[in-house]
C-alpha cells in the first residue's frame, strides 16, 4: 500500500517537474520569436539610414538607383574604301552588291568605291531629366557619340528610339534622348569633392549585355590622371568594383542611392575587369549635361597656351631656376599669338599657381580649372615670374574645335628648351659647354621653319649669354620683336634668327 502511495507521488512529482521546464522553455523562446520578427521583411528595405544598416543589404539602394540607369544599344555606320580586289564576300566581286544589310557605293569621288557597314555596340547609361515627354540620359562619347541609331531599354524592358543631344569627345560625354509619354525614373546626383578613400560604392550597368549588374566595391583613389588617348580634360574616381565592356556610362553609386560618377574606363591587359575601374566624377559631368541641354554643345574656355608639370627628370634644375621651390602648378612653354593669354601678357616660363584662388596642382588640373571658365569671363591668373609673384587678369575665349586648336602653328617660340644635365653631357660628347639644349622643335612653327633642331645648344639670345633656363626665359622674353639665337650645333657655331 505504501509502495502504491510512493509510486503516485512520484507520478505526480514528476508530471508537475515537466509542466514547469515546459512553461520556462515557452518564456525563453518569445524573445527570440521578437528578435526574429523585429528584422526588416524584403519590402521593408530602404536606403540605409546608419552605418550599421549598410551590412545588411544594398538592395535598398539598388531599387533607388537601378530603374534610373539603361541599357544602350548603339549602331554607327561605318564607310570604308574598296578596291576592286578588296571584298569581304563573294557576291561583291559577282554582283557588286552588299549582303547582311552592308551596301557598296560605287559612286565614289575619283572612281573610288566606298563600303559602307554597321558597327554595333553595347553600353549604359543614366536618366537624368525628364522635361515633358523628353528624357534625358548621359552616357559615354565612346558609345553614343559616333553612333547612327540609339535604342535605349530601361531596366524594365521598354525599349525606345532615342536621338543624340550632343556628344564631346574631350570629356568622352555624350546625352541622348527619346520621347516617353509617362514618368520615368532620374537618377539623383551627388557631391563627387565629398567622397574620400575607402568609401563603399556600387556599379551598375549593362556588362557584356548582362543588365542591371550591380558591382561592389571601394573608392581606391581619387584625382586620377588618364593614360593614352583617354580624355585628360578630366580627373578620374577609380574604383575596385567590378566594371566591364558595357558598363560604360553608368553609374558608380555611394551609400546614398547617389550617382557619384560615370563608369568609363578599365585598366587591363586582358580586357575584364582586373579590379582598375574609373569614373568621372559626378560634379564634372553635371556641368557637361547641362551644356548640352541649353546649347547643344560644351563651351570651354580657351587661353592658349601649351604647358606642362615640371618634375626633375624631365625639367633639370628648372625649379631652382625659375625659384619655384615645391609650389604646384603648372609651366607655360609656349604662347598663341593673339591667343587671351597673349593679350594679357602671359609669357614662356611663367608658371601658373593659382587661379580665382584655386590652387593648381599640376598642368592636368591647370587644363580642367581653365575649361570649366566660361568664355568671356575674367579671371585672375597668380604666376611666377623672375622668382616673384604676381597676379595677371585674363578674359578667356571659346575653345575651337580641337583640329582648329591643332592646326595653330602661331606660337612662340615653338621649341622647347632644358637645362644640360651629366646624362645629356655625356650622351652628347658636349663637354664643359654652356648653354641649354633643344629638346624638341613643333612642326609647322617659325622655329621649325627658321631651322632650329633638336640637340642645337643655345648659348647666347640677342648677345646676352644664356647659361641656365632663367636667363633663356629672360632673354627669350625681352621687348624686341627679333630674336637672334646663337647655337652650337655638332661643334660648329651658327646664328638663327626668328621674328617674334
Amino acid at each position: 500500500m505504501r509502495l502504491k502511495r510512493f509510486l503516485l507521488l512520484l507520478l505526480i512529482f514528476i508530471f508537475s517537474v515537466s509542466i514547469i521546464f515546459a512553461m520556462g522553455s515557452s518564456e525563453q523562446a518569445k524573445p527570440e520569436s521578437g528578435i526574429t520578427e523585429s528584422q526588416p521583411s524584403q519590402d521593408q528595405r530602404v536606403v540605409p539610414g546608419t552605418k550599421e544598416e549598410v551590412f545588411y543589404s544594398f538592395s535598398g539602394i539598388t531599387k533607388k538607383v537601378l530603374p534610373s540607369v539603361v541599357e544602350l544599344d548603339v549602331v554607327e555606320v561605318v564607310r570604308q574604301e574598296t578596291t576592286p580586289f578588296n571584298f569581304l564576300n563573294p557576291f561583291d566581286f559577282f554582283f557588286g552588291g552588299g549582303r547582311g544589310g552592308d551596301n557598296n557605293n560605287n559612286n565614289g569621288k575619283n572612281g573610288k568605291t566606298y563600303r559602307e557597314f554597321e558597327r554595333p555596340g553595347l553600353g549604359s547609361g543614366i536618366i537624368i531629366k525628364q522635361d515633358g515627354d523628353t528624357v534625358y540620359v548621359l552616357t559615354n562619347s565612346h558609345v553614343a557619340g559616333k553612333a547612327d541609331q540609339i535604342t535605349v531599354k530601361l531596366s524594365d524592358g521598354q525599349k525606345f528610339e532615342a536621338t543624340k543631344v550632343g556628344a564631346d569627345d574631350r570629356m568622352d560625354l555624350a546625352l541622348v534622348s527619346f520621347k516617353c509619354s509617362y514618368k520615368v525614373p532620374v537618377a539623383t546626383f551627388g557631391d563627387s569633392d565629398s567622397l574620400e578613400v575607402g568609401d563603399i560604392v556600387l556599379a551598375i550597368g549593362t556588362p557584356y549585355g548582362y543588365e542591371s549588374t550591380v558591382t561592389m566595391g571601394i573608392v581606391s583613389g581619387l584625382q586620377r590622371k588618364s593614360t593614352g588617348n583617354i580624355s585628360s580634360y578630366t580627373d578620374y574616381i577609380q574604383t575596385d568594383a567590378s566594371i566591364n565592356p558595357g558598363n560604360s556610362g553608368g553609374a558608380l553609386v555611394n551609400m546614398k542611392g547617389e550617382v557619384v560618377g560615370i563608369n568609363t574606363w578599365i585598366a587591363t591587359q586582358s580586357g575584364g575587369s582586373v579590379g582598375l575601374g574609373f569614373a568621372i566624377p559626378s560634379n564634372n559631368a553635371k556641368r557637361i549635361a547641362n551644356d548640352f541641354i541649353t546649347k547643344g554643345k560644351v563651351e570651354y574656355g580657351w587661353l592658349g597656351v601649351s604647358i606642362d608639370t615640371v618634375d626633375e627628370n624631365s625639367y633639370p634644375d628648372l625649379r631652382k631656376d625659375l625659384g619655384l621651390g615645391n609650389k604646384g602648378g603648372g609651366i607655360i612653354l609656349g604662347v598663341f599669338k593673339d591667343s587671351p593669354a597673349d593679350k594679357a601678357g602671359i609669357l614662356p616660363g611663367d608658371f601658373i599657381t593659382k587661379i580665382n584662388g584655386t590652387a593648381i596642382t599640376d598642368s592636368v588640373q591647370l587644363t580642367k580649372v581653365i575649361g570649366t571658365i566660361p568664355p568671356k569671363e575674367k579671371a585672375t591668373f597668380t604666376i611666377i615670374r623672375n622668382k616673384k609673384e604676381m597676379t595677371l587678369s585674363v578674359v578667356l575665349e571659346a575653345r575651337d574645335e580641337e583640329e582648329k586648336v591643332k592646326a595653330n602653328r602661331d606660337i612662340y617660340p615653338g621649341f622647347l628648351a632644358i637645362n644640360i644635365d651629366e646624362k645629356m653631357r655625356t650622351k652628347g660628347e658636349l663637354g664643359d659647354i654652356k648653354g641649354v639644349m633643344i629638346v624638341a622643335v613643333s612642326q609647322g612653327t617659325a622655329a621649325e621653319q627658321a631651322n632650329l633642331k633638336p640637340g642645337d645648344v643655345i648659348q647666347e639670345i640677342n648677345d646676352k649669354p644664356v647659361t641656365n633656363m632663367a636667363e633663356f626665359y629672360s632673354a627669350l622674353n625681352d621687348k624686341s620683336s627679333k630674336k637672334m639665337f646663337q647655337i652650337s650645333r655638332k661643334g660648329q657655331k651658327i646664328i638663327i634668327g626668328i621674328v617674334k
